[in-house]
């Protein structure tokens, strides 16, 4: 084992004050000194003796003098030579810090200071390359980030093969409620597979990198219609509709698509066309899942709006402006009202009624949904108690579920205490969740469901028909109920499709010993088509609008006094 080497001289001469930068000047000291102490010695014994005449004496000394300057100077010559190697390391290595200029040094020497060179320079070149790679390029997917794909892009557009550039953000939808629903390396790795399919979508002059959480971005100069990135677009919704296996895990999503389209002589800047398409992002989202929208420079104005909206909807709760309304259902057979379904609305201090199809998205996205969610439900369980207690009939409360709310992990217990807090019985509450809640995680939602009818709870399926729940996956679902989504019910006396859909779901729920319940009835023709086949119950506005609690107070007692329910609520109103 050689021994350690230390750095004491050279620590001590880095404290004199004139080699203390210099390492050369440190070399050429000790060699001086080096090879003069010897000779100083000799002359010093030589002059003090008396062995030779004074004539010899300075004779010898001159010569000795004379040998001692040229060997010195011969010798310092060539040990600054030999320090070249170092100095040259040690001006690349600063080089490179300062500058990120690589180094131009020789690697063909194989003795200490040779491989000194050779190693430096190959480790600054695979420094340089790790740093460009962390730099430009996403660690999670291997895909360029955003300043890659901008340069990316301006490089396409000097280069000015096209004439026209799209620019298209791709982003997950709901992809915040998805990262709290999911174990983060499950995300990960969802991330890196939607990454892979997206990228078997590309053709060989696309740019794809990844912006952020549940963001990717696509660049195509090579444009030959309009029509082809509709395609793509529509190419990358279907291509990632299907469901994601990670580790045992079913996982289903849905993506939308923000597009902008731009001329390469155009003087916007890459980032501005990024920032065009985020916003059409924002507008396709803002319509539902799965939706593409083209940028227009209306949306700026419309973003400024939800923005603002935003800003406002946190705090209304605290400022109760979030109001309560109700719904009947109806069984359809008898007339008679079963249910009522609540339903949030916003009396903002200066907009008035807000839509809640303007603010429960944007509730989702931000997380405020779920305190409004807990809210809906504690309020809707102590109405409906009271109306007990009133001596109105026992009817259901039914309450949605968001997507974020089905996430909490304490949602079972915060039901159980709800009930508790407000003397409900189990079964006069019925909670709604939508299919694409639930096809984020069937494990977990089998679980939760189980959980929620043990606490003697009623569940229905909202919305049934417009997600991608399977027939093996319903049967695995422990709910009561199946409701007809309200867009087949409107097109289910014009549209072949509605209708056949609507017949279908019906008699499936029917061979599953479930209620089916059909949503958004308007018209009398409707009401007997699913009356004819066999639907047990259902809302909309022929039967009633949604209204606050006094008045459905006012047209249960009416309805209780009656000798029979007219099905024809709507006249109350």
């Amino acid at each position: 084992m050689q021994p350690k080497p230390n750095l004491n001289l050279y620590s001590f001469l880095g404290h004199l004050p004139w080699l203390k930068k210099s390492y050369t000047a440190k070399i050429m000291v000790v060699a001086f000194l080096g090879t003069h102490v010897p000779l100083l010695t000799l002359m010093v014994w030589f002059l003090t003796s008396n062995a030779y005449s004074v004539e010899t004496s300075i004779r010898v000394l001159l010569i000795a003098l004379l040998a001692t300057l040229v060997g010195t100077g011969a010798t310092l010559y060539t040990l600054r030579h030999l320090l070249v190697p170092v100095i040259l390391t040690s001006e690349a290595l600063q080089n490179y810090l300062d500058t990120r200029t690589l180094p131009n040094l020789p690697t063909e020497f194989t003795d200490e200071v040779g491989t000194l060179m050779a190693n430096s320079s190959q480790t600054l070149y695979k420094l340089d390359e790790l740093i460009h790679y962390i730099t430009h390029y996403d660690e999670l997917t291997g895909l360029p980030n955003r300043d890659l794909f901008c340069d990316h892009l301006n490089q396409t557009r000097s280069q000015n093969h096209s004439p026209l550039v799209a620019v298209l953000v791709l982003g997950i939808d709901d992809f915040t409620g998805m990262r709290h629903a999911l174990e983060p390396e499950i995300c990960d790795l969802l991330i890196r597979a939607v990454s892979q399919r997206v990228v078997q979508c590309m053709d060989g002059s696309d740019v794809l990198a990844r912006l952020g959480d549940g963001e990717l971005a696509i660049a195509r100069s090579e444009l030959p219609s309009l029509e082809s990135v509709v395609k793509l677009s529509q190419l990358l919704q279907s291509t990632l509709a299907k469901p994601f296996s990670i580790n045992g895990n079913q996982i289903h999503i849905t993506a939308s698509l923000g597009i902008t389209l731009n001329h390469l002589e155009n003087t916007n800047s890459v980032e501005k066309l990024l920032q065009q398409a985020d916003l059409a992002l924002h507008q396709a989202k803002h319509q539902g899942r799965s939706h593409y929208q083209f940028y227009s420079p209306e949306m700026n104005v419309q973003l400024q709006e939800r923005l603002a909206l935003e800003n406002s909807l946190r705090g209304a709760l605290e400022r109760n402006e979030l109001l309560v309304y109700y719904q009947p259902l109806i069984d359809l057979h008898g007339g008679r009202v079963t249910a009522t379904e609540a339903l949030v609305r916003w009396q903002h201090s200066t907009e008035g009624l807000v839509s809640p199809v303007k603010f429960i998205p944007i509730a989702e996205a931000n997380g405020e949904i779920v305190p409004i969610g807990e809210w809906i439900l504690r309020t809707a369980c102590a109405q409906n108690r009271r109306w007990q207690l009133a001596g109105l009939p026992a009817l259901r409360i039914s309450v949605n579920l968001s997507a974020r709310q089905f996430e909490q992990t304490n949602l079972v217990e915060m039901v159980r205490q709800i009930l508790a807090q407000t003397e409900l019985e189990a079964a006069y509450l019925e909670l709604e969740v939508t299919e694409s809640a639930l096809m984020t995680d069937i494990e977990r939602s089998v679980t939760t469901l189980t959980q929620l009818r043990e606490l003697g709870v009623s569940l229905a399926l909202d919305d049934f028909g417009t997600g991608y729940c399977s027939l093996n996956y319903l049967q695995r679902f422990p709910v009561n109920m199946l409701k007809i989504d309200r867009s087949f019910v409107k097109d289910v006396l014009s549209n072949p499709n509605s209708a056949t859909i609507t017949d279908a779901i019906i008699a499936l729920a029917k061979s599953l010993g479930l209620t089916i319940t059909a949503e958004g009835i308007e018209t009398k023709e409707q009401l007997d088509y699913l009356q004819a086949r066999g639907c047990d119950e259902g809302q909309g506005f022929y039967f009633s609008r949604p209204a606050n609690a006094d008045t459905i107070t006012k047209l249960l007692k009416d309805s209780l006094q009656s000798d029979a329910a007219s099905i024809a609520l709507a006249t109350h109103f």
